[in-house]
């Protein structure tokens, strides 16, 4: 027992922990937005994906070089889900490919560690936009609804709260814009080497899931992966035959069978840990799927689904990770890309008088003092479309 009390979970309570973690922040922050300028018309999905892992790898080699014990590298491998599909999309060599068309909506998501502290990042783009002309119907809507909505959340994510307060704002925002947000997603709480952890924010929870999912209070010094998928459809997510490629190792433990995979597991635990990681990092893709199918059998490693929405949806996402500090939420994740939410027209808006504060408010509390004299004297009411800059 006493080797258990030795082990002292490690918080942003710590100063180097912040750094590792806004570090692995700027990384992901400087690489998607690299993977989002590959995202033109005719551009392969896993030329894209490719681009982005070894991007992952090659910044993250470059910190604490000296520290050779340090782990460090892709905490999601990159992936690119385009219009109905909700996420995960990232093929292996030999699965069909998903050629880039202008107009596409891709949602583009990725992930790096640093020491296990994880910074996380998803946004969307629409593939070939022209700046001189705004995106407009059922896009628009799903794009606006999803970047309030995360704007929302940002703004709520703070010690004390309750998750289902975040639930529910979620909904409102993307009801606005007479869409819904994808059924029973979940925004997980950080830890070094654990991207999921048991404290979880549920989006558009159905009956049973409401009854089932707990309601967490946050806490000064955790990290959420905060993850907003919103669909301008039913928010139902169904598996097609599009095969997974993403899996990441559990806690179970069984004795495997089959000497390939044992070979896979013990490759995934040397290189992975609990990371997620995609079968296309195996030298023989093969010996990989026989592998994973009796570890997802036998529960040792489990599947990152890959979703769908009906072919006529369109899926919005926006993700990023924040640390809840004791003055406020810190976003390090989905900045340095700025949304520019004036490209594009939504036939709807947020009219909800408390919505409209809530995302008028500052996200920064060093930032809405500084602010507050000039806004004093401005007497217009402060609308919703110029939030982004508070974040």
């Amino acid at each position: 027992m006493a080797d258990d009390k030795d082990v002292v979970e490690k918080t942003i309570a710590e100063d180097l922990v912040v750094t590792k973690y806004k570090m692995a922040g700027e990384l992901v922050n400087k690489i998607l937005k690299l993977v989002m300028a590959k995202c033109i018309p005719d551009a392969s999905v896993k030329a894209i994906c490719d681009y982005g892992d070894q991007q992952l790898l090659e910044e993250t080699s470059k910190v604490f070089k000296k520290e050779k014990e340090l782990k460090k590298g892709i905490a999601f491998p990159t992936c690119v889900s385009v219009n109905n599909c909700i996420c995960h999309f990232s093929p292996v060599p030999s699965e069909q490919d998903y050629i880039l068309k202008k107009g596409d909506v891709a949602k583009v998501d990725l992930g790096a560690h640093i020491d296990g502290f994880i910074a996380v990042v998803a946004q969307t783009v629409v593939v070939g936009a022209d700046p001189g002309q705004k995106i407009t119907g059922r896009k628009a809507d799903a794009i606006l609804a999803a970047h309030y909505a995360s704007q929302a959340a940002l703004r709520l994510l703070k010690p004390g709260n309750e998750t289902y307060a975040i639930t529910d704002v979620v909904q409102k925002v993307a009801e606005s814009f007479k869409c819904k947000p994808v059924e029973g997603m979940l925004s997980h709480q950080l830890k070094q080497f654990k991207i999921d952890c048991e404290k979880t924010i549920i989006q558009n929870p159905n009956d049973a899931q409401r009854k089932e999912h707990e309601k967490f209070e946050l806490d000064k010094h955790e990290v959420y992966a905060m993850d907003v998928l919103i669909s301008t459809g039913e928010g139902v997510g169904k598996e097609t035959d599009t095969r997974v490629s993403i899996y990441k190792k559990t806690d179970e433990t069984y004795q495997l069978k089959l000497k390939a995979s044992r070979m896979f597991y013990t490759e995934v635990r040397a290189k992975h840990g609990n990371m997620p990681f995609n079968l296309k990092y195996f030298e023989d893709e093969t010996k990989a799927k026989m592998g994973v199918n009796e570890c997802v059998k036998n529960k040792l490693v489990e599947p990152f689904q890959v979703l769908f929405e009906k072919s006529s949806e369109i899926v919005a996402q926006f993700k990023f990770t924040v640390l809840l500090m004791p003055n406020g939420p810190h976003k390090i994740t989905g900045k340095g890309l700025p949304f520019e939410p004036e490209l594009y027209k939504s036939e709807h808006s947020i009219t909800d008088p408390e919505l409209k504060t809530l995302l008028c408010s500052s996200a920064n509390p060093k930032a809405a003092k500084k602010k507050k004299k000039k806004s004093e004297s401005n007497t217009a009411e402060p609308q919703p479309m110029e939030v982004e800059a508070a974040a």
